[in-house]
């Protein structure tokens, strides 16, 4: 676990498949909002919360599962939008509940007013809690509750 205080954390941000699309892929799901202006509201309000993030975006399974193993030691919490991965993967699931730290589950869109499939997701079960609907807000709102969650320590159930 990195150094810490009670007033700074480190988290990592975790994009899944197809998020380095944003902008471009299906516009009227997502918006017209990027991956790098996402990235550059998370920094911002990180920063004003006295907190260090690290992003990362993969469209590979294993790649998000090294990273996730590696926050063990090097963050204090996770904010992730696995995005297809949150409806499929029992590894990323079985990583992030292995490393025993808070995690926060967003999606830019409502998961559950689109296609059944979407409907279930297998971290949602192991996460602090899931913020969806929102576009680029629900990444906002997930920081803010994570950070919260690592200054109380509260996990409701």
């Amino acid at each position: 676990m990195p150094n810490e205080t009670r007033s700074s954390f480190s988290i990592l941000v975790l994009h899944g498949p197809n998020l380095n699309l944003l902008g471009l892929r299906e516009p009227g799901i997502y918006g017209s909002v990027t991956l790098a202006d996402i990235n550059q509201l998370l920094q911002k309000e990180a920063s004003s919360r006295s907190c260090q993030i690290e992003t990362l975006q993969s469209n590979h399974e294993g790649v998000l599962v090294d990273a996730i193993q590696a926050a063990r030691t090097e963050h204090h919490g996770i904010l992730i939008n696995a995005g297809a991965y949150t409806h499929t993967s029992v590894a990323l699931r079985d990583a992030l509940a292995a490393v025993a730290m808070p995690v926060v589950e967003v999606h830019l869109s409502n998961i559950y007013q689109r296609e059944p499939f979407r409907h279930h997701s297998f971290i949602a079960p192991i996460a602090v809690g899931q913020i969806s609907g929102f576009g680029a807000e629900s990444y906002r709102l997930g920081l803010l509750a994570l950070v919260h969650t690592l200054k109380t320590g509260s996990r409701a159930k």
